[in-house]
């Protein structure tokens, strides 16, 4: 764990095999399937497995794994997780993992501590902030409303207007 979180962050599931020489269609968990392509290794039970070849098709990405070389190998990894080395992603300023965001406490200008983010929705338009106390919120995560993220404090400060209690 770095500064309180996961060095290895889920990142997506293997779906099924493609093709008959051991490919592997992944879901992935990230904003784009893009992300995945540039990575290098994977981390699946565990164990480092290196990725040899990866590319988008459609919403999925299409990955050809070391040791992985035929469909019934590639069949035993259908269903599991992957994970990636938070040090192998490189995440633009302002942007955040969704994994560090679940359980930020949330502090409202006015209302003070109104919760925990217990989920993040992922729109097309922007993602919005599950939040769970009291009451119940959600906050679309643009600047407007959401002032300031301080993953070391574990906090997230927000500006709610009426409409978000839901």
């Amino acid at each position: 764990m770095k500064n309180g979180r996961k060095q290895y962050l889920e990142a997506g599931m293997i779906t099924n095999t493609h093709g008959i020489r051991g490919a592997v269609k992944i879901q992935p968990w990230t904003d784009t399937p893009d992300v995945l392509c540039g990575i290098e290794r994977f981390y699946i039970d565990g164990k480092e497995i290196r990725v040899l070849g990866s590319s988008v098709h459609k919403s999925a990405v299409i990955c050809t794994l070391e040791g992985v070389e035929d469909i019934n190998t590639a069949n035993t990894f259908r269903g599991k997780t992957i994970y990636v080395n938070r040090d192998d992603l490189e995440i633009e300023e302002g942007r955040y993992f969704i994994q560090d965001l679940i359980g930020l406490r949330v502090i409202d200008s006015n209302l003070g501590d109104i919760g925990t983010i217990v989920d993040v929705l992922t729109l097309p338009a922007n993602d919005v902030y599950i939040v769970h106390g009291e009451k119940k919120y959600m906050i679309p995560a643009v600047p407007e409303f959401v002032k300031r993220i301080d993953l070391d404090a574990g906090r997230a400060e927000v500006e709610i207007i009426e409409g978000m209690e839901g």
